[in-house]
């Protein structure tokens, strides 16, 4: 264009310009912003000598790349004419302790609200100088997921930590009030949420551990339950649900419950939840809930619905996670502590003496029958060979149909007197018993 139509039109526009900012926004000139989604409130208002003001009486098109415009202000104290100073809590942004606001947000207008180029998803935005390794786990917090990052952190300035809004645990309860109905009416409160917060076993982010844990259970739970990591590496069987998805949570209700030991119902319902099936276990388990629900004798554990007494649920040294040593064949010749576990309730003299008074009502006589049974040298039964460990269809745990020997169950034929009994299993002929009255065998064998 030649200099002196250049000129021309330039002067053309001095006039408007001298008269006010309104001619900012020409065609010619800052239209553009005008365009801009969300618009800070000065420039929809036309208002630029808000923020900024002449310091030329020549407009920047008539002067190449100088400028003629500059701000009443510089960083933070221009924003401060207009809003609220920040930076006095504890916690401050680092872009709003350093007054640099336009760190985050655009000093016209933006695609999104508050002046920001984000939509409903923030993390792009945020991981612009956040670190973003803590954001790629395989499971992940419902706000992190959705790119709420505002959710749970103030963007500016907060009394507590990590920009949180609220104290760790009030903040978490602002979106789980279910778990804040259900924990004050909870008898037994797990002790990391009722002293600590609940970053202790929860990443507020994501993780590679499902829930969001720190680690994966049983590993994070082992961390403070030192005993039961201890008789987890020391157990040659473990409980099955510990080694699988839900581990722990299998049994335990991590947070609170009305019932001891965390556990989400009685202590039997949860075992029954499980062994309550036909086709628990490769061989399948007995059926304890349709064992149980069809015998009337119950095993005292079984009764005060304490399976713990017997079990460990984590994990044992022993068969079957028993508290003690059992032997698990079904010919066991009695010796010392191979019946630990059973006599740990009962009495330990029963198997030490082949006649007594006192030690068992198992006698013909003072002839302990319990000792004859047990302690034969070559062919001494287990307990199992007469009753059963959880219910039994007569008295003494003794079921109608019998150990299991290999295909077939043993029938014990069972009955029993006042002072004594008899019975005719597979094993042997019938025989009678009497405590007070003893039967005389060799009488009978020479009849």
């Amino acid at each position: 264009m030649p200099l002196p139509l250049m000129i021309l039109v330039c002067l053309c526009c001095l006039p408007a310009l001298a008269s006010g900012e309104s001619t900012c926004f020409t065609a010619n000139c800052h239209r553009a912003i005008m365009e801009l989604k969300h618009l800070h409130a000065p420039v929809r208002d036309e208002n630029c000598l808000a923020c900024h003001v002449r310091i030329t009486t020549t407009h920047p098109i008539l002067v190449g790349n100088g400028k003629s415009f500059g701000l009443v202000a510089e960083g933070a104290k221009l924003c401060e004419k207009c809003h609220d100073a920040l930076g006095r809590k504890r916690v401050v942004h680092g872009p709003v302790r350093e007054g640099k606001c336009l760190a985050c947000h655009r000093a016209h207008g933006a695609s999104g609200e508050q002046l920001l180029d984000v939509g409903d998803d923030q993390t792009s935005f945020c991981l612009g100088c956040h670190d973003p390794a803590s954001f790629k786990g395989q499971f992940m917090h419902g706000p992190v997921a959705t790119g709420e990052c505002t959710k749970c952190h103030n963007p500016h300035e907060s009394s507590e930590p990590g920009l949180l809004p609220a104290k760790g645990r009030d903040l978490c309860l602002r979106c789980h009030a279910d778990f804040a109905k259900a924990m004050a009416a909870a008898t037994v409160v797990h002790p990391p949420v009722s002293e600590r917060p609940c970053t202790s076993c929860h990443t507020p982010h994501s993780s590679p551990a499902a829930h969001i844990l720190k680690k994966k259970m049983p590993d994070l739970c082992t961390d403070c339950h030192e005993q039961v990591a201890r008789k987890l590496s020391e157990a040659t069987v473990q409980h099955k649900p510990l080694q699988s998805k839900e581990s722990c949570g299998s049994c335990h209700s991590p947070h609170f419950s009305t019932t001891k030991g965390l556990l989400p119902n009685t202590e039997q319902e949860v075992c029954l939840g499980c062994h309550g099936s036909d086709s628990l276990g490769s061989p399948p388990l007995s059926n304890l809930k349709k064992e149980l629900a069809s015998k009337k004798d119950l095993h005292a554990p079984v009764k005060n619905g304490t399976c713990d007494s017997c079990h460990d649920p984590h994990g044992s040294p022993y068969g079957k996670i028993l508290k003690g040593p059992y032997p698990a064949q079904f010919y066991a010749p009695y010796k010392e502590g191979d019946y630990d576990f059973c006599l740990s309730c009962h009495d330990k003299s029963m198997l030490k003496f082949p006649e007594t008074t006192i030690y068992t009502k198992f006698r013909n006589g003072n002839r302990n029958l319990h000792y004859v049974h047990v302690v034969h040298k070559r062919k001494g039964r287990t307990c199992r060979a007469c009753h059963e460990p959880h219910a039994g269809d007569g008295l003494k745990l003794i079921g109608k149909n019998g150990p299991r020997f290999g295909d077939w169950r043993i029938p014990i034929r069972h009955t029993m007197t006042p002072t004594g009994g008899s019975c005719a299993p597979g094993c042997h002929r019938k025989f009678d018993y009497d405590r007070e009255k003893a039967v005389d065998y060799l009488k009978d064998q020479k009849k």
